[in-house]
């Protein structure tokens, strides 16, 4: 099997390195791009992030992405905030994202029992299978930052809970993507990024 090339999308996240450096583990030289030849051409897509939704969006408007990614045809993966731009739009400035799925990301309302944003370790519950889940165990653990989350929808792959059940894994046809960083998850973490490269 050919390697697969992999265009990370430079959407100004924070977690680029560690993306880079869990993909070097596992054999893959991704390239970090806006280029929509690039993107287009290669075999596997990922758009992290780590910020804002607005600015991120703006980034990709900029870069002329925002109408190029809902039409890409290869596997595609968002990490964090990629899955919530990967939606409808964002509670967080009021932003309109890429529409991919319907939904909206809201902020978590902070309780005396429960900081925002969520962060740590949390565990994840299947919905239905997939290969993206091969070989992990329902109600594995993940590493979460984030202070927005997408309500459970008809296209959860497994859900999470912090406070109320959030989407932590979302898939429909091509396009999946994960609200945790599996490039922080540890053991986990990382055979979903090789399920995914496998695609």
């Amino acid at each position: 099997m050919e390697a697969p090339t992999v265009a990370i999308i430079d959407s100004g996240g924070a977690n680029i390195a560690s993306l880079e450096f869990a993909l070097a583990r596992l054999g893959i030289t991704g390239q970090l791009t806006v280029d929509p030849d690039t993107i287009t051409a290669a075999s596997h897509v990922i758009l992290p992030g780590v910020g804002a939704a607005a600015d991120s969006m703006t980034r990709l408007k900029k870069a002329g992405l925002t109408d190029l990614i809902p039409g890409l045809s290869q596997p595609f993966l968002g990490i964090c905030l990629g899955l919530q731009l990967l939606f409808t739009a964002s509670e967080e400035d009021d932003t309109q994202c890429l529409g991919v799925f319907p939904g909206t990301a809201r902020k978590f309302m902070p309780t005396p029992e429960r900081a925002v944003p969520h962060m740590g370790w949390n565990r994840i519950t299947r919905t239905r299978n997939s290969d993206l889940l091969h070989g992990i165990p329902d109600g594995s653990h993940f590493y979460f930052v984030h202070s927005y989350a997408v309500e459970v929808t008809d296209d959860t792959l497994a859900f999470a809970e912090y406070g109320n059940p959030f989407t932590a894994i979302v898939e429909r046809a091509n396009f999946s993507a994960a609200q945790f960083h599996p490039e922080r998850s540890g053991e986990f973490g990382a055979l979903l990024l090789k399920n995914f490269l496998h695609r």
